[in-house]
């Protein structure tokens, strides 16, 4: 009778020697999410399908504490440290409450849909935070007139290249075509635009607006991002030929910041500091794959809007120059 409480009451103790295959599993996830990179993009692109839902994979954190406590492992338990730190170093900030650093220009950005069937009322929710930047994808020559008679006076400069375009309450000059068209896409397709924005004060920035290919998830050939990847590195070589050094880009890039397929556009430009800002799908948001970026200019916040008639929710944007 002794010897079975005895073997109760060492089941029911703490130890560090059961939980270690727990443990190990722990390491591994605070591996991934403090280098993602390792995970080679060999067939199916697996690094970038894990770089795109990345912060998600904290939710693997609360799931293995159970493991712990269920274990009454101590080594699970101090190995839990490491993938609650990898995730506040890597996302941590994102979380930081309003009330920042200042800022000079608000920015909205959004992909309307080619289905969206009230464009007027989608233009009106986009001026709510008084941007002086709206960038929108997606827009057909059916909905153009819409768009423009929404946005009015209040934005009256404004440049469409192809089905991106830019309004603006302040000049713009110099609007013309960025190539970003992948090879094997037909010359109809034009999704990149670049304006010079003269800003309050005389000061001139360069406003690239993009709208990169759709990846695709599917079981048979994983994260299909070969268009995409392609367009990327034409918008990152357009940025760095850039001759203002002052650039703020603005899109539908089909990727978030942690992507490596964004790389050539990432190495150019300055993420967010503050807001995860979820976009994409409308009906239940998992990712950014909306983007504000800038050069030489600080994007302090980014924080999604209502929804509007289409699949992404708009995002706005607070820049320090």
């Amino acid at each position: 009778m002794s010897g079975a409480g005895s073997s109760a009451g060492a089941r029911g103790r703490w130890g560090w020697r059961r939980g270690r295959v727990l443990a190990g599993v722990t390491v591994l996830v605070a591996g991934l999410l403090a280098f993602p990179s390792a995970v080679p993009d060999t067939a199916g692109r697996p690094g970038s399908l894990l770089e795109t839902f990345l912060p998600w994979l904290g939710l693997v954190v609360p799931v293995l504490l159970g493991l712990a406590v269920l274990r009454r492992s101590l080594t699970a338990l101090v190995a839990l440290l490491l993938p609650v730190g990898a995730w506040l170093g890597g996302f941590g900030g994102l979380l930081l409450s309003e009330g920042g650093p200042a800022y000079d220009l608000v920015v909205v950005q959004h992909n309307v849909s080619d289905e969206n069937t009230d464009p007027a009322g989608t233009a009106r929710a986009l001026t709510e935070p008084d941007p002086g930047l709206v960038a929108v994808e997606e827009l057909t020559a059916g909905a153009l007139p819409a768009y423009a008679a929404a946005f009015g006076a209040r934005y009256p400069h404004h440049g469409v290249v192809g089905t991106v375009g830019l309004w603006s309450k302040y000049p713009l000059t110099g609007v013309r075509v960025v190539d970003i068209r992948p090879e094997g896409i037909g010359p109809e397709w034009n999704r990149g635009l670049r304006a010079d924005v003269r800003l309050p004060g005389g000061e001139t920035v360069a406003v690239y607006v993009a709208h990169l290919p759709s990846v695709r998830i599917r079981p048979a050939t994983g994260f299909a991002s070969g268009w995409r990847d392609e367009s990327a590195r034409l918008l990152g070589a357009a940025i760095a030929e850039e001759r203002r050094g002052r650039v703020i880009a603005l899109g539908d890039l089909n990727g978030t910041v942690d992507d490596r397929g964004l790389d050539p556009v990432r190495e150019q430009m300055s993420p967010p500091g503050r807001g995860f800002a979820f976009s994409w799908p409308a009906s239940f948001p998992v990712a950014r794959i909306d983007q504000v970026l800038a050069r030489e200019a600080t994007v302090t916040e980014v924080w999604s809007l209502p929804a509007t008639g289409s699949d992404h929710l708009p995002v706005a944007a607070r820049i320090r120059l």
